[in-house]
């Protein structure tokens, strides 16, 4: 326990104090053994006499006898002893504290990292680095923990985006085959001099059709590609524009709305009217008698939900969620958009498109967008 303590305690330290207190310590443990072991080597020395003259009382000059050759050579080696011990032991004490720095303070981080860009090297993302210090070292841990989480979080959605666009690409590529196969027989008609007074309304239609189809999938890629700008503005004004939009595209149903109160939020005003815009104008197209306008707040999320007294949404739409060119029987040349692209653009900001049946009766479509506190 009384280890430890000192070691949690290094862990603590940035690297360059805790490599100066271990340095400290190891040059004070190697003082301690080279006093040892100079006491030791003098404690041997004293029992042989090195030759020379003693002075005795009365003046009495006695001469020592003199070392034998045997002697002579150990009395010289605990010199050496003594000599080599000045130069090794502070080069072994700065060894040991070069050892135990780089066990407590560099071994384990190091691990960490390689292993983390082994990982990454290897296209493995779903792991976690924990930070193992405070230090300089273990900052640079939580750093790369934060650059991997982002990295996945990249990664996530670039493969989210290329399976959303394999799907949009099929759907695109599904309902353009029927236009394309009337416009194939309206040709050969034209070409064996049918005179069939609808074949050219029908060349019309169908155009206009595959035209609105390229616009349509024209726009969604411009969603993809659009930028999110946050910029502060009061949730009062807010509030006031769901209520204009909801009586300029549901003029014929009893609308009502609530709001939380006044006070400033920064998200992109124009990614939020628009996917207001297309839930309301999607409540319209259902809603019998009522449309009930809800803006809530908690946190950093800025909650819209618009809701209907319609028939609510059918069960395939709940299940897989909107789809690009999706159609319903009740609507079949309504392309099924409006839904899709306010998913979208929930996603860019941070939040998502919830759809729902209400027990009561209706649909309720709740769209959350990431927002921070105004200034």
């Amino acid at each position: 326990m009384g280890v430890r303590l000192p070691v949690e305690r290094i862990k603590r330290i940035g690297l360059r104090g805790s490599f100066f207190l271990l340095a400290l310590c190891g040059l004070a443990v190697s003082l301690v053994l080279l006093a040892l072991l100079w006491q030791g080597c003098g404690a041997i020395a004293a029992r042989y006499s090195n030759g020379g003259y003693i002075i005795g009382p009365g003046g009495l000059v006695e001469r020592l006898p003199s070392p034998s050759p045997e002697e002579a050579r150990l009395l010289e080696l605990l010199g050496d002893i003594k000599l080599a011990g000045c130069i090794i032991l502070p080069l072994l004490g700065l060894a040991g504290a070069g050892a135990l720095f780089y066990r407590w303070k560099l071994k384990r981080p190091i691990a960490l990292l390689m292993e983390g860009t082994r990982r990454i090297q290897a296209q493995d993302l779903d792991f976690s680095i924990p930070q193992p210090s405070r230090d300089e070292l273990g900052q640079l841990c939580a750093a790369f923990e934060t650059m991997r989480a982002q990295l996945l979080r990249t990664n996530r959605e670039l493969w989210r985006q290329g399976e959303e666009r394999k799907r949009l690409n099929a759907a695109f590529a599904h309902d353009l085959r029927n236009p394309v196969t009337v416009l194939k027989g309206s040709v050969t008609l034209l070409r064996q001099g049918s005179r069939d007074p609808q074949l050219l309304d029908r060349l019309e239609r169908y155009t206009q059709r595959i035209a609105e189809y390229v616009e349509a999938m024209g726009g969604v890629q411009r969603l993809e590609q659009l930028p999110v700008r946050p910029a502060p503005i009061d949730s009062a004004v807010l509030a006031a524009e769901l209520a204009e939009t909801a009586r300029l595209l549901a003029p014929r149903l009893t609308a009502s709305l609530s709001a939380p109160a006044p006070g400033p939020v920064a998200l992109d005003h124009g990614i939020l009217l628009t996917v207001a815009e297309n839930l309301i104008g999607n409540a319209a197209r259902f809603g019998r008698e009522r449309l009930e306008i809800a803006l809530s707040r908690e946190g950093d999320t800025l909650t819209l939900t618009v809701a209907d007294d319609g028939p609510g949404f059918p069960p395939e739409l709940l299940r897989d969620g909107p789809k690009p060119f999706g159609r319903l029987a009740e609507d079949p040349e309504h392309f099924g958009m409006g839904l899709y692209s306010s998913r979208l653009l929930c996603q860019k900001h941070g939040g998502e498109l919830r759809l729902q049946n209400r027990p009561a009766g209706g649909a309720a479509a709740v769209a959350s967008l990431r927002i921070s506190p105004g200034p």
